[in-house]
């Protein structure tokens, strides 16, 4: 990715994101310590290290699935609502995508992708289907509209997950370990949907082992350990020449292999 287009996200704007020293506890357990981090609007961010370094609760701390114990997170200038409709309304604007696809065995996979812009925005039936369609379309699963979920690949649900969770045309979308429950065949054709939604522009924050995908697509990486940030950097300094004994360890045990 070349400078002009890391350029672009700092254009004088606020960040789109902004946790401001935030800490969580699980019980005895210090999962994030003072963390201090902003997204830029159309930023690609990938969150790397290590299993328990407090990843993934990053992740979901900020759409507020993971509550948090002391510190800020803001999106769009606005603080995290505690609950309620004011809670739901900044949901719609933060996409999620987990491990597993959850979607809903009984539906469509079309319903699946309109139930949210109908149920949560009011959006028409036809507008929704059409909405729908153009972004199964766009992650390459249109010819499955009518199918159920149990009748697509574990890579296909993936995607339809991730339009799914367009359909509520979000400001940001956050991606935890997306691809890590497919089989490896299966995994590019996730990312690949995930490069394009990169280059056109969507924000994301993406918590991930695939470290291809982060020298591809990411502007920036983050690495964590022991739920602190210890570094963050592009791509390409970060996988030539970590600062961090403990990325250059963590590095060395991932790309041998």
């Amino acid at each position: 990715m070349d400078d002009t287009s890391r350029s672009t996200h700092d254009a004088g704007q606020p960040p789109l994101v902004r946790l401001t020293d935030v800490n969580k506890h699980f019980g005895a357990l210090h999962v994030l310590k003072d963390i201090n981090l902003s997204i830029q609007r159309g930023e690609v961010l990938v969150v790397i290290g290590p299993s328990g370094s407090g990843k993934s609760t990053l992740c979901r701390a900020i759409n507020r699935l993971e509550t948090i114990d002391s510190g800020t997170i803001e999106v769009d200038g606005k603080q995290l609502p505690e609950e309620g409709k004011a809670l739901a309304t900044l949901r719609a604007d933060v996409g999620m995508v987990f491990q597993s696809f959850n979607l809903f065995a009984h539906k469509t996979i079309l319903e699946n992708v309109t139930l949210g812009p109908i149920k949560v925005k009011g959006m028409k039936p036809q507008a929704a289907k059409e909405l729908g369609l153009s972004l199964l379309e766009r992650v390459g699963v249109e010819s499955q509209a009518q199918k159920m979920p149990a009748q697509l690949s574990g890579g296909q649900q993936q995607r339809v997950a991730i339009a799914r969770a367009l359909a509520m045309q979000p400001k940001v979308m956050l991606f935890d370990e997306p691809t890590s429950a497919l089989d490896p065949e299966m995994i590019n054709e996730v990312l690949d949907v995930m490069v394009g939604l990169a280059k056109d522009g969507m924000t994301m924050v993406v918590v991930t082992h695939e470290m291809g995908f982060a020298r591809k697509a990411a502007h920036r990486v983050v690495f964590m350990a022991d739920g602190q940030i210890v570094e963050e950097a592009d791509p390409e300094t970060f996988f030539t020449a970590p600062k961090s004994t403990r990325a250059q360890d963590f590095l060395s045990k991932i790309l041998t292999h």
